[in-house]
């Protein structure tokens, strides 16, 4: 079962993910967790059909000096200001795009249907620079990478 915990490590909340490793190379490892909704873990969900679960694959640094094998499940850990930082990056700015520039261009006598497509459109600069930058911002993201062992040793 993968699980998303928010917990406190040596005083410092983390994010952490449960997963299985797919692929591995020299340098990375490519994860595969389950990503679940509030609601997602819900006993009601099949009655309310609300539920909802994905599964993401994560390219992650590979730490030096561990092995890893394929299918190994892992635990992949982030800070809590690294995802915060990372929903920002990925929900809150390109929303606040999207609304300036629907109420801009209704502001500016246009339809409703040239605004909305207009603040779609505005999105497209923004997913742009982020891909160009992806380097860059993956730099930003210290992701730790755990293997059964290693977390029953802490």
């Amino acid at each position: 079962m993968y699980l998303c915990q928010q917990k406190k490590m040596s005083q410092q909340e983390t994010v952490s993910h449960e997963g299985v490793i797919t692929k591995i190379t020299d340098d990375t490892l490519e994860i595969k967790i389950l990503a679940q909704s509030a609601c997602a873990a819900c006993h009601a969900k099949s009655a309310c059909g609300m539920g909802e679960q994905a599964e993401k694959i994560l390219t992650v640094p590979k730490p030096k000096g561990q092995t890893f094998q394929l299918l190994q499940p892992v635990e992949v850990v982030m800070s809590l200001g690294q995802g915060n930082k990372a929903a920002v990056l990925a929900y809150l700015i390109p929303i606040v795009i999207l609304l300036v520039v629907l109420f801009a261009c209704l502001g500016f006598g246009l339809g409703e249907g040239w605004s909305a497509l207009l603040g779609i459109a505005a999105l497209i600069p923004y997913y742009i620079v982020l891909y160009l930058c992806r380097d860059k911002l993956g730099k930003k993201f210290e992701y730790k990478v755990f293997t059964k062992k290693q977390k029953n040793s802490l």
